[in-house]
C-alpha cells in the first residue's frame, strides 16, 4: 500500500502522474450533480494538464457531456519530450489512437501539447459524445503555466483534474488568481499550506466528497507496490491520504458531524485514549486536546484542537474554523509560550522535541500525567448559531 510517503517520493522524483479512475471521478462529480442538477449546464470545463490519452477525466466528460448540459470541454496535455523530462516514462497511446490522423507529426509528438475539444456533433451521430472530439497540437509544450494554457482557463467556467502532486501549490494559486470553479485531488497534507489553509479557514473552498477511505486507487507505473484490493488493475497502486478540493456545493458539505457528549465520550468512545480519560486541557492556550474527529464533544462551548482529517466532515453552519496550529500561526490564534514546567516534565519523562520556553506552541498533560505536544491541529469551535439552535445540547456548559 502507498502512503503519503509515496506522495513525498513523487514530489522529490516528479514522477507523479498519478491516473484517476474512472469510477472515483464519477463518485465525485455525481455528489455535485445530485445537490445541483445543473451544475455543468450551459459551461466550458476545462482539464489542464490532463493527458487525454490516459486520463478519464477527459472520457468522463466526454461520455457526460449531453447528459450534463456542457457547453464545450477542453482538454490539454503534454508534449512528449516534457513528458519525459518531468515523469520520467515513455507515454504510449491508449483512449484515442491518432497516428494515421492527416493531423499527426512525429515532430511536433515531441516538443508541442495537444489540446482536445468537445462542442459539437462532428460525425453527424446525432449524439455529442466521445467520437466527437476534436484535437490539434499547442503552439508550446501544453504547461498550465503558460500564457496559451491560460487563455483557455480563462475561456473555462470550471477546472477538473489531477494535477501533479509536486507542483499543487503552484497550480492552486493558478485556479484561484482567475476565479474560477474547480474540482482537483490533492494531498491530504495540503490543508495546511499557506496557499491552502486560509481559503478552507474563510469557505472559499472545502473538501470534496471524497474518496472512500480517504484513499484512492490510481495508475503508477512507477511504482511496485501493487493495490490489493478487489479492483486491482496492472500498475495500481492505494495512496492513502488524498482528497478532492472544491469551491462548488454538494450536498455531505453541510451535513452536521453526529457527536455524543463529553460524558457519553469518556464513557462509550471506541478509542482507548478518550474512553475512562479526561479531555487534556492546555498549557499554552484555553482550549482542550481532540485526538479524534468522531471525539469532538457536543456539549463543550470553547476552543479544540482537532486533526486535520476533520476537514473531510467539516460542516460550515456547525463549526467555525479559527486557525492552524503552526508556529508562525501561533500568534494570531492566541497560544502564549510553552511554560518552562511543562518543558521540565517533558524532557525528565524522555521528551526529546527541541522545544524551549520562548516557543508558542499547544502542548498539554494528559490523564496519566505525560507531557505531549501534539502535531498539527486546526483549532475550531461551534459556531454561535449552532449553540442558539442547539440549547439542550449545552446547559450548563
Amino acid at each position: 500500500m502507498a502512503t503519503n510517503k509515496k506522495l513525498s517520493q513523487a514530489k522529490d522524483a516528479k514522477k507523479d502522474e498519478f491516473y484517476t479512475q474512472y469510477e472515483d471521478i464519477q463518485r465525485e462529480v455525481n455528489a455535485y450533480i445530485e445537490y445541483n442538477p445543473d451544475v455543468f449546464r450551459g459551461k466550458t470545463v476545462l482539464c489542464p494538464c490532463d493527458d487525454p490519452e490516459w486520463s478519464n477525466f477527459t472520457k468522463f466528460f466526454a461520455q457526460n457531456f449531453e447528459s450534463f448540459g456542457l457547453k464545450k470541454l477542453i482538454s490539454t496535455s503534454y508534449a512528449m519530450e516534457t513528458k519525459r523530462k518531468k515523469y520520467g516514462l515513455n507515454y504510449q497511446i491508449t483512449y484515442f489512437d491518432y497516428c494515421n490522423d492527416v493531423s499527426y507529426d512525429a515532430n511536433k509528438e515531441e516538443i508541442k501539447g495537444k489540446i482536445f475539444v468537445l462542442e459539437k456533433d462532428t460525425n453527424n451521430s446525432g449524439d455529442i459524445d466521445i467520437d466527437d472530439l476534436e484535437w490539434s497540437y499547442l503552439e508550446g509544450d501544453g504547461d498550465f503555466q503558460s500564457d496559451e494554457i491560460k487563455k483557455l482557463r480563462d475561456e473555462a467556467d470550471v477546472i477538473v483534474t489531477n494535477p501533479p502532486f509536486s507542483l499543487f501549490k503552484v497550480f492552486l494559486p493558478w485556479i484561484i488568481e482567475a476565479n474560477k470553479e474547480f474540482i482537483i485531488i490533492g494531498s491530504l497534507n495540503s490543508i495546511t499550506y499557506k496557499e491552502v489553509f486560509p481559503l478552507l479557514m474563510n469557505n472559499k473552498m472545502w473538501l470534496g466528497k471524497g474518496f472512500k477511505g480517504m484513499a484512492g486507487h490510481f495508475i503508477n507505473k512507477m511504482y511496485e507496490d501493487y493495490a490489493t484490493a478487489g479492483d486491482h488493475k496492472e500498475g495500481m497502486i492505494r495512496v492513502s491520504g488524498v482528497i478532492w478540493y472544491t469551491n462548488i456545493e454538494h450536498g455531505r458539505r453541510h451535513q452536521p458531524i453526529p457527536l455524543m457528549t463529553m460524558a457519553e465520550n469518556k464513557k462509550f468512545s471506541k478509542h482507548k485514549e478518550i474512553r475512562g480519560h479526561e479531555y487534556p486541557v492546555y498549557e499554552t492556550l484555553d482550549g482542550i486536546e481532540v485526538k479524534y474527529t468522531d471525539a469532538i464533544p457536543k456539549d463543550y462551548k470553547g476552543i479544540m484542537g482537532v486533526p486535520k482529517s476533520f476537514m473531510e466532515q467539516y460542516c460550515p453552519e456547525q463549526f467555525t474554523i479559527l486557525g492552524y496550529e503552526r508556529e508562525d500561526e501561533n500568534i494570531k490564534c492566541g497560544i502564549q509560550h510553552m511554560p518552562e514546567s511543562f518543558l521540565e516534565l517533558y524532557r525528565s519523562q524522555g521528551g526529546t522535541g527541541h522545544y524551549t520556553k520562548g516557543m508558542k506552541m499547544l502542548c498539554f498533560i494528559n490523564s496519566d500525567g505525560e507531557a505531549k505536544v501534539p502535531f498539527s491541529k486546526i483549532l475550531i469551535r461551534y459556531t454561535d448559531e449552532w449553540i442558539k439552535n442547539h440549547p439542550e445540547d449545552f446547559e450548563g456548559a
